[in-house]
């Protein structure tokens, strides 16, 4: 009979009331947490790695998303004594659990990306005649 799930001890209440459920969706659910969690997944990383995987992002910013996924405890940072010095990344057991939905995410984004471009159009004209505000693009 395999054993019960761990669960794990309630956070007191001050953390708890500082790592809401938005701040959580927000940070693994931001613009580049997403990518950098899906690379993680396939197994260490390295930073240049990442920075060739995650398209679009800058060194700086990709620099502080890994720090704050580090301190969310999705990612492990591990430095190995080299010259120069080797820097990997891995996954957490959480980080591999939220894994599959932003997976599934990121693919439905994908089938449903030209959907989406095309409703924009769509409703530019609509809403603006034919000259469609400067928004984002998919």
């Amino acid at each position: 009979m395999a054993p019960p799930p761990r669960q794990e001890a309630p956070a007191p209440a001050d953390v708890t009331a500082d790592c809401t459920v938005r701040h959580v969706l927000d940070r693994v659910g931001g613009k580049w947490s997403i990518g950098i969690i899906v690379a993680a997944t396939r197994g260490p990383i390295r930073f240049t790695e990442l920075e060739r995987c995650v398209e679009g992002i800058s060194r700086r910013m990709l620099t502080l998303t890994l720090r704050n996924l580090e301190r969310d405890g999705l990612l492990i940072r591990t430095v190995y004594p080299t010259v120069p010095p080797r820097v990997e990344y891995t996954t957490t057991d959480m980080a591999r659990e939220l894994h599959d939905t932003l997976l599934a995410l990121t693919h439905w984004a994908e089938r449903h990306r030209a959907n989406i471009a095309a409703a924009r159009v769509a409703y530019d004209r609509g809403q603006h005649g034919d000259t469609p505000p400067e928004q984002e693009s998919c």
